[in-house]
């Protein structure tokens, strides 16, 4: 999963960041409301897992805007609070869920792996764009009832796109969400990945905006 985590407290940074690369998330740290606001605003998430108190901007405010526009990204609140009407409130402005501090990481893990659970069963399993079929829970693909045979990077990718339907991505993106940091990076992986997959699926499927990024419209 790939997981913005908005903390200010250097040590719980720490903590949660050895934490959850252990267990194999991609990690994004913001510790100002403001820039959490505009990276959740811009970027792609799996999860956000979200302080209530922040500087410029507190972790309520952020939750309430990002629902306003839309961002259905799962938000766990994690917090010094812990009286009733504070969890209430965190709830109802639409937070998934809500954990106290301090706390251990097996309960925070747990939380996530319930949430990752809830949001596959929510989604759906298969999905049709024109003659093409993915199916989700095989992690197939098939255009005109015949396989494609994909590579792993071409179905993330697939996947990506059709995620952010409708809207352009940017290479720099789509790089940054596909590829580890760690990972050595061509400079034009991203245009080869998408000219394989494109040859694939059929080159109409995903458009083009040149030196810009690219597109699937539903």
């Amino acid at each position: 999963m790939k997981i913005l985590l908005v903390e200010d407290d250097e040590h719980i940074i720490n903590f949660l960041q050895k934490g959850l690369i252990e267990e194999g998330h991609k990690l994004e740290i913001s510790s100002d409301g403001e820039e959490a606001e505009y990276l959740a605003s811009i970027n792609y998430y799996d999860l956000i897992i979200l302080d209530w108190m922040l500087p410029n901007k507190n972790g309520v405010e952020i939750l309430e805007s990002i629902r306003k526009n839309d961002i259905s990204t799962p938000v766990i609140m994690l917090t010094a609070k812990s009286e009733i009407n504070d969890k209430v409130k965190a709830l109802r402005t639409g937070a998934d869920d809500y954990l106290t501090k301090p706390f251990s990481f097996m309960e925070l893990l747990a939380r996530i792996e319930a949430l990752n659970r809830r949001s596959l069963s929510e989604g759906k399993n298969i999905i049709q764009i024109k003659d093409l079929i993915i199916d989700i829970n095989q992690k197939s693909v098939t255009k005109n009832n015949e396989p494609l045979v994909l590579t792993a990077k071409e179905y993330e990718l697939l996947l990506y796109l059709i995620k952010n339907k409708n809207s352009m991505v940017s290479m720099a993106m789509i790089e940054e969400n596909l590829w580890n940091t760690d990972e050595f990076i061509n400079s034009n992986v991203v245009q080869v990945t998408i000219y394989h997959l494109r040859k694939k699926i059929g080159k109409d499927m995903i458009i083009s905006f040149r030196g810009l990024g690219y597109k699937i419209e539903v």
